[in-house]
C-alpha cells in the first residue's frame, strides 16, 4: 500500500483555503491544472511509497513513538509557491515551523530506510503537466493568511490513486492511524 505521514489542517482551515481556492480555479487558464480536492489537502511529513502490509505495524508504532516525542505546536497556512515552472502550485505554512519540520525529520526516520529529503512545507492545491505561468495565482495565495490552530497529531495515511482513466480523477486518501502530540497523546 502507498503511504506517507501527514498533518491534516482542520476542516475550519480548509474552509477558509477553500474560498481562495474556488477564486483561482475561476481565473484564466485554471482548466489546465488538476485542482486537488480538500479532502485530499494535507502537509505530507514524510513519504513512504508502496509498503508491505506487514511492515504497517512496526511503522505505525514508530510513529506513534515519534507523536510521544513530539509537543503540539501552532501553524497557519499562508502564501503560496510553485513547483516545476507551474506544475504544481501550493499553499505554504506560517507558525511554528521548525517544529513541523522536527517532526518530518522523525516521521522520516521512523521509515528506517536512511534516505533523508531536504523539507519544504506545502499544501499542494493543483497540478499542471505543462509548465506555465502562475503569477496570477501566486498574487492571490501571497495576500492569503488563514487562520491558527494547533497541531496534535500526525496522520498515516494510505494514497489510493486513480486506476480508471476518467480525466481530473482525484487520489482518494484514508487514514491508517492517527497519534496524538505529546505525552498526554
Amino acid at each position: 500500500m502507498r503511504l506517507f505521514a501527514a498533518v491534516l489542517p482542520p476542516e475550519d482551515v480548509t474552509a477558509e483555503l477553500a474560498v481562495v481556492v474556488d477564486e483561482l480555479r475561476g481565473l484564466p487558464g485554471a482548466e489546465a491544472l488538476r485542482w486537488t480536492g480538500r479532502p485530499g489537502w494535507h502537509f505530507t511529513l514524510a513519504f513512504y511509497g508502496e509498503v508491505d502490509e506487514d511492515v504497517v505495524p512496526e511503522l505505525a508504532a514508530r510513529l506513534e513513538g515519534v507523536a510521544r516525542r513530539s509537543e503540539p505546536f501552532g501553524l497557519a497556512v499562508r502564501g503560496g509557491g510553485e513547483f516545476g515552472e507551474g506544475r504544481a502550485l501550493w499553499a505554504g505554512v506560517e507558525g511554528d515551523v521548525s517544529a513541523l519540520r522536527q517532526l518530518a525529520e522523525r516521521c522520516e526516520e521512523a521509515a528506517a530506510t536512511g534516505e533523508h529529503r531536504r523539507y519544504r512545507a506545502h499544501l499542494t492545491v493543483a497540478r499542471g503537466r505543462d509548465a506555465m505561468d502562475v503569477r496570477p495565482y501566486l498574487d492571490r495565495l501571497d495576500d492569503f493568511a488563514g487562520r491558527s490552530w494547533t497541531v496534535g497529531e500526525v496522520a498515516l495515511v494510505r494514497s489510493n490513486l486513480p486506476r480508471s482513466g476518467v480525466p481530473g480523477e482525484q487520489p482518494r486518501y484514508e487514514v491508517v492511524g492517527r497519534w496524538g502530540l505529546g505525552a498526554g497523546g
